[in-house]
């Protein structure tokens, strides 16, 4: 037995010492851990400390010169998300996956928008990130739901109602000035390929945003039939210009600068108001965006969102992938993979979400990370399915 051990450990050593490279994304634990090994964070939540990603030879060499990342920073990919306690666990394994797939996750700063009310304060949320992504690039900044709680009606799901939804509506406002363009990505995401390739999408003439369209999908659906009796109303879609298709909002490449001059965020205001008065559509924080964008979107290949795999708004039913390559996987939907994975009641392409999961949970007493029967995910070799 003691020979059997001492040639493991001469094995495992010489292992580390001939491939090293496999071993760059694992980190010590942090010294502010418990005697459970998980991150002490007073809100409740615990979370293993992701590995540490750094910048390939290739990447941009930062203006910073070692000081702290500045939001001005013109070699930073930006990417823009919300932070809540219902969807934590969902946006720390969205950005786990970015930075496992990123050629240069040093490069990359995200924005977090938190809700004023929170049950986790803008304060706790901005200490468990930190915890869980040491070296991470981000800002937390806290949205006012008085901004907006005014303009928003019922909805066909509750959750489509929360102020946090419309956070994006405010992006030009809440970022700084100098962040003149920002990747927008749902919660309930994970991405599989490199989020670089998603930033340089050309944004062409004077569109706006971008992202993937579905001109197959029955437009008409999104909207009430009050709102297509009434002229004025559908008369928005009938420019020769204009070809209204179906985007979803979980996704989307913004250029700032555009959003800032065009005042777009008070051109979706409007027709909140109209929604306010007169009921032209059922679903949330949607139907705004398709009545000011819809036909004037820059097309992103559908890769880089495969959205729909909540199922529906009522049953979240399993689904399936879209035909064609995955670069980003989206569980929009009632259907949540961290929920159906603890209900054991797990859809086929939720165990796909599985391995950037860094949330620890107990059961009996012991804790453990719900990734690491997975850590060989860490290692794999495509950056894509």
């Amino acid at each position: 037995m003691v020979h059997f051990r001492f040639l493991a450990g001469v094995l495992f050593y010489t292992f580390i010492v001939l491939f090293p490279q496999l071993c760059l994304g694992i980190r010590s634990i942090p010294t502010r851990e418990t005697n459970t090994g998980a991150v002490e964070v007073p809100s409740g939540f615990r979370f293993a400390e992701a590995p540490d990603y750094r910048n390939g030879r290739d990447c941009p060499v930062s203006t910073t010169d070692g000081r702290s990342v500045s939001t001005c920073d013109p070699s930073l990919v930006h990417i823009a998300m919300t932070l809540d306690s219902e969807y934590l666990r969902g946006s720390i394994a969205a950005v786990h996956s970015v930075l496992k797939h990123a050629s240069c996750p040093e490069s990359i700063f995200f924005h977090f928008v938190a809700a004023e009310f929170d049950p986790a304060s803008p304060r706790v949320l901005t200490q468990l990130v930190r915890s869980t992504f040491p070296s991470l690039n981000f800002k937390v900044y806290i949205f006012r739901e008085d901004t907006v709680i005014n303009l928003i009606s019922s909805s066909i799901r509750q959750a489509l109602e929360n102020p946090l939804n419309y956070a994006r509506n405010y992006l030009g406002d809440i970022l700084d000035l100098c962040v003149d363009r920002v990747i927008y990505l749902d919660s309930d995401i994970v991405v599989v390929d490199d989020i670089h390739k998603l930033w340089n999408t050309a944004l062409s003439g004077s569109r706006v945003i971008g992202a993937p369209e579905y001109c197959h999908a029955n437009f008409t659906q999104y909207f009430t039939p009050v709102f297509w009796s009434d002229s004025a109303m559908s008369g928005t879609f009938s420019s020769a210009r204009r070809k209204p298709c179906y985007f979803n909002t979980g996704v989307m490449v913004m250029d700032l600068v555009r959003w800032r001059e065009g005042n777009y965020k008070r051109r979706i205001e409007k027709w909140m108001e109209v929604q306010k008065k007169t009921r032209i559509y059922e679903l949330g924080s949607l139907p705004p965006f398709l009545l000011v964008f819809a036909g004037q979107v820059e097309p992103i290949h559908h890769r880089w969102n495969q959205h729909g795999l909540g199922g529906d708004n009522v049953r979240g039913s399993c689904r399936s992938l879209h035909p064609g390559p995955v670069s980003l996987l989206h569980w929009s939907g009632k259907g949540k993979p961290w929920v159906r994975l603890d209900a054991k009641k797990p859809c086929k392409l939720d165990h796909l979400w599985e391995p950037y999961d860094l949330y620890i949970s107990s059961i009996k007493g012991h804790y453990y990370a719900h990734s690491e029967h997975q850590s060989m995910a860490f290692f794999t070799g495509s950056s894509y399915l």
